[in-house]
Formats: structure tokens, C-alpha cells, sequence
């Protein structure tokens, strides 16, 4: 099974307990590991220390952004 279509058809067929106990054991999975890996490819790409640079320099030059209008800026996705 490798789709999330093929993983809903197989959850689809199983009886009412095996879904209870399925539903259960998918509410204790730890799905912070996805953040925790983006984090850990954004410090790879320097990706973080460009937006450190760029919100402390700013602030170095008195002309600092409001943070709001800095996360917003498309050029930074």
C-alpha cells in the first residue's frame, strides 16, 4: 500500500473494531517529525539565516518591517 487512495479503500473494508483499533493507533502516530524535518532542510539551505539577516538588518538600519508584513513577503516562499 502506498497511496492514500490504497489506504483508504483498505480502511474502507475492515470490520468496525479493526477501524476503532485503526482510528486509535492514527491518533497516538507523532506527525511533528514532518516540522521537525522542514525545519532541519531550511537551517540546511540557509533558508532561516537569510530571514535572521533579513529581520535583524532592518532593525540595524532603523528601517525594520512589522514581522506580520516580513512572513507575508512572497519572496521569501
Amino acid at each position: 500500500m502506498s497511496t492514500v487512495t490504497e489506504i483508504i479503500e483498505a480502511v474502507k473494508r475492515l470490520d468496525e473494531r479493526q477501524k476503532g483499533e485503526f482510528l486509535q493507533k492514527l491518533a497516538d502516530v507523532d506527525f511533528d517529525d514532518a516540522w521537525d524535518r522542514q525545519i532541519e532542510s531550511d537551517a540546511a539551505s540557509n533558508a532561516l539565516d537569510k530571514m535572521y539577516e533579513q529581520l535583524t538588518g532592518g532593525h540595524r538600519e532603523k528601517n525594520a518591517r512589522p514581522l506580520d508584513d516580513f512572513l507575508d513577503d512572497p519572496k521569501l516562499s
